[in-house]
C-alpha cells in the first residue's frame, strides 16, 4: 500500500491510494502515527473496503508520517559514495541525528541557511519504524519496519566540517529533512536492497544509484541502531546516499539560490524543491 497525508480545508488527513485514487482514511485511523504504523495494523487495513472510502481531491502532500520522534542519519553507507569522497569503508555504521525541526514537505522550498556557502544534496531511502524495539536481532529487524519513504539529507558542508563540534551542525537547518510524498508499506517492497534512487539539479542528473550498493543493509542498520537507542513507531532512519553529491564533484559544486532539486524514488514518489 501507498499511504500519504494530504492537506485539505485547513486540516491534514490520512490517505490511502486505491487504484490510483487517494481516499480519506480518517474513518480507519486518526493519523499515520503511533499504533497506526504497527505492521500488523497496516496489514489489517487490507481487510477493509478501501474502495468505499471517500476520495480526496487534494494534491498538497505533507510529510507522510506524523509524530516523528527522531530522524537518525547514517553517514557514508554506499560504496561508490565512499570512493568519490576518497574515504575508507566504515567498519560499523556512522550515525547522527537530524532534528525534527528540519522536517519539510516533499515540495517545500529548501532554505539556504544564513552564512551558508556549500549547500549540498543527498537523496536517501528512509526507513519508518512501526513498533517499539531495543537490542533487535538482525534476523528480526525488518519485522519492526512499517515501510519506506523518499528523503533528502540536505547538508551545509562548511557548517558540517569547519564550524567546530559535531558534523550535525551542517545537517540541522530548517527544511533540511524533506520526506515523502508517500509511505510505501513494507509488504509492498519485495526487497529494500533493490530500490533505485535518483536526483537531479536544474534538470541535470547528479545521483543515480541503488540501495544494493549499501555497505550496511536496512536490516543491519535497524539492528545496529537499536543497540544504542530504543526505536519507536514513527522514528525515521535515513540510510545514506549514493554517489554523486556536490562535495564529490571535481571541483565540488554546491547549490545556489534559485536552483531546483528533484529526487525520484520510483514507487516512493518524487520530491521537488527550489533553493530560497
Amino acid at each position: 500500500m501507498r499511504l500519504a497525508r494530504l492537506r485539505l480545508d485547513g486540516a491534514v488527513r490520512p490517505a490511502i491510494e486505491v487504484s490510483g485514487t487517494w481516499r480519506d482514511a480518517s474513518a480507519l485511523v486518526a493519523d499515520w502515527a503511533a499504533e497506526a504504523l504497527d505492521p500488523a495494523m497496516l496489514a489489517a487495513l487490507a481487510t477493509h473496503d478501501l474502495a468505499g472510502l471517500p476520495p480526496l481531491s487534494s494534491t498538497d502532500f505533507a510529510p507522510p508520517i506524523a509524530g516523528i520522534g527522531k530522524i537518525i542519519g547514517v553517514g557514508l553507507n554506499y560504496r561508490a559514495h565512499a570512493a568519490e569522497c576518497d574515504l575508507a569503508l566504515p567498519s560499523e555504521p556512522t550515525l547522527f541525528l537530524k532534528p525534527v525541526s528540519a522536517l519539510a514537505d516533499p515540495t517545500a522550498p529548501t532554505m539556504m541557511p544564513r552564512g551558508g556557502t556549500s549547500l549540498d544534496w543527498e537523496v536517501e531511502l528512509g526507513v519508518v519504524i512501526g513498533r517499539h524495539g531495543a537490542y533487535i536481532a538482525e534476523a528480526d529487524a525488518l519485522s519492526y519496519v512499517a515501510g519506506y519513504v523518499l528523503g533528502i539529507d540536505f547538508s551545509e558542508r562548511d557548517f558540517q566540517f569547519r564550524r567546530g563540534g559535531q558534523g550535525f551542525k551542517g545537517k540541522s537547518s530548517d527544511s533540511f529533512a524533506p520526506l515523502g510524498p508517500v509511505l510505501v508499506t513494507k509488504s509492498s517492497v519485495s526487497d529494500p536492497q533493490d530500490i533505485r534512487l535518483r536526483l537531479s539539479v536544474n534538470g541535470s542528473p547528479r545521483q543515480d544509484g541503488s540501495t544494493a550498493d549499501m555497505i550496511f543493509t536496512v536490516a543491519r542498520l535497524v539492528a545496529e541502531i537499536s543497540q544504542f537507542m530504543s526505536l519507536h513507531p514513527g522514528d525515521v532512519i535515513l540510510t545514506g546516499t549514493p554517489a554523486g553529491v556536490g562535495m564529490g564533484q571535481k571541483p565540488p559544486t554546491y547549490l545556489a539560490l534559485g536552483d531546483v532539486v528533484e529526487a525520484d524514488g520510483g514507487l516512493l514518489g518524487v520530491q521537488r524543491h527550489w533553493v530560497v
